[in-house]
């Protein structure tokens, strides 16, 4: 039971974050929590590409910084479960040597090796006080929190590429700005005004547009091609969404961010619905062309409609100011989170797009599911599946 409330607890502090390094302190503050006579906790980082997520900790046990990853991969405890694969303990352990020549003596040591589908990704070294030693439930407590380690390391690794995958696309898309958004220019010609009003509460449909699929083609075909690829992509999508009354307001990551604000919430709906429908058919026709020599690259999209702040912002720079639009609320994080759920193409609508388009488009009921970032049920319904 003692070992069950520990690892619960240690889940639930996990589970708050993806940043590697806030793994890493919060697994060794629990081992040192757990592990009485511990002197030092370090959790040794064996992924060869390591260093571009994360940063070495810091080992407590010398004068001045010194990284775990440095001082603690050599030692005996550690190559002996590196070896062997699996958490041994050694009796005694040589003492750390300061820079200042100063002599730590330690005590028992343990090193439990951290499997990620077979492959040591990392260490959990833990060196005690001398004249202790570790119990059996210790010795416990230290591989459950192996365990957890290789999946919470693991996710934040995957977290960590998909930002910077992101990042990139992000940078691919930045020829975009040209046509973000179109509406913006005409307010500013005709109605100048209107720059000082406040944000209003409007009906808008908001629509994401997500890739699926770029990581795969990137690992088969240059960069330069992926570039011009997705450049193609997107720039062809920029006709339909204008022809359907729709404003690009953000290159949002690796996707768009596309508001459909007339005064009609039913007239908006319907207009994300065709800009969508648009832009499945544009993708699927690039993806034929490119189908014997590429990987396809998939638009994930999500719509959601509801009431929003809607309202002109200001981004000033050093060199520049930019205008766009603002739509911000629960409909917003609802149209990002379908298009993120959306798998192969598809396109997602919220419950009450679903009602604004009832009778015109079919639509296949998923039934009710817990999106991330969001707290209800949401009841997610897709137009492929029914047009299929």
């Amino acid at each position: 039971m003692e070992r069950f409330e520990a690892h619960r607890g240690v889940s639930q502090k996990l589970a708050s974050t993806l940043e590697v390094n806030e793994i890493l302190e919060t697994l060794r503050v629990e081992a040192k929590n757990l592990v009485t006579s511990s002197m030092e906790v370090c959790v040794i980082l064996l992924d060869p590409d390591a260093l571009k997520y994360t940063r070495p900790l810091q080992c407590a046990l010398y004068d001045r910084p010194v990284n775990c990853l440095s001082c603690k991969r050599n030692r005996a405890a550690v190559q002996k479960a590196l070896t062997r694969r699996k958490g041994v303990v050694v009796s005694k352990s040589e003492p750390i040597t300061r820079h200042n020549r100063e002599l730590v003596k330690t005590g028992p040591e343990a090193a439990i090796p951290v499997f990620v589908n077979n492959e040591i990704l990392a260490a959990i070294n833990v060196v005690s006080r001398p004249d202790t030693r570790f119990t059996k439930k210790e010795f416990y407590f230290i591989r459950d929190l192996s365990e957890l380690a290789g999946n919470a390391i693991l996710s934040a690794k995957k977290h960590w590429g998909i930002t910077q995958e992101k990042i990139q696309i992000s940078q691919m898309l930045a020829h975009l700005s040209p046509f973000v958004p179109q509406s913006v220019r005409h307010i500013v010609e005709n109605n100048p005004e209107m720059l000082e009003q406040e944000k209003i509460k409007k009906e808008v449909t908001v629509l994401f547009l997500d890739l699926e699929g770029y990581t795969r083609l990137s690992s088969r075909v240059s960069e330069v091609e992926v570039n011009e690829i997705v450049e193609k992509m997107f720039s062809s999508f920029v006709d339909p969404i204008h022809r359907s009354g729709g404003d690009i307001n953000e290159t949002a990551g690796d996707g768009l961010m596309i508001i459909f604000k007339n005064d009609d919430a039913r007239t908006n709906a319907m207009n994300a619905i065709r800009a969508a429908l648009d832009i499945y058919d544009i993708n699927r026709e690039i993806g034929n062309r490119f189908r014997k020599t590429k990987e396809p690259i998939h638009v994930n999209m999500g719509i959601n409609s509801g009431s929003a702040l809607v309202g002109l912002t200001r981004f000033r720079g050093s060199l520049d100011t930019r205008m766009t639009y603002t739509v911000t609320g629960p409909v917003t994080n609802l149209a990002a989170r379908l298009a993120d759920y959306a798998k192969g193409g598809d396109i997602l609508i919220g419950e009450e797009t679903k009602q604004l388009i009832a009778g015109i488009w079919p639509v296949f009921d998923l039934g009710e599911m817990h999106l991330k970032g969001i707290e209800e049920p949401q009841r997610p319904y897709s137009l492929k599946k029914a047009l299929q």
